[in-house]
């Protein structure tokens, strides 16, 4: 990724409507799937093409790609887990906890922050909470539907 700070956006027919992220010193700050593009959105960009090629149903786990996650810290905890969950596998919600350190499925506090997290992700997509079947996910329903769709979930 490059270092300038920008919107980038590009249409996906798979998903019927636009993939978009921003970015700043090299780091995802947000990923979100638009009906329109912010109007000042540019269209090239190498994570642009990973994003097109995964939808067309090449393989890619995107931890590769820094995501800025300004989330309090058991948040971030959970949704680093989320990024850990290989691509064509899902988990459970209480399952998501138990991976997550110092997290307990049986603590009802740790499923809220854990559902909590899910639902108020920064860049789904490269945080794959559409691989917590049971979970709320940031994206629309159906872009999520579609993303379990192209993982065979």
């Amino acid at each position: 990724m490059n270092e300038e700070a920008g919107i980038y956006a590009r249409e996906s027919s798979y998903l019927d409507r636009y993939v978009q992220f921003g970015e700043a010193q090299g780091r995802v700050l947000s990923l979100s799937f638009p009906n329109a593009p912010d109007e000042n959105a540019g269209t090239d960009h190498g994570l642009l093409d990973r994003i097109e090629e995964y939808l067309a149903g090449a393989e890619d786990d995107f931890t590769d790609v820094t995501v800025a996650l300004t989330v309090p810290t058991d948040r971030r905890a959970v949704l680093e887990t989320v990024r850990e969950i290989p691509h064509g596998e899902q988990v459970s919600v209480a399952q998501l906890v138990r991976m997550t350190p110092d997290s307990d499925p049986d603590d009802e506090e740790d499923v809220r922050t854990a559902r909590s997290a899910l639902a108020d992700n920064p860049a789904p997509l490269l945080i794959p909470d559409h691989r917590v079947r049971d979970g709320p996910s940031a994206a629309p329903a159906e872009v999520e539907q579609r993303l379990r769709s192209l993982e065979g979930l």
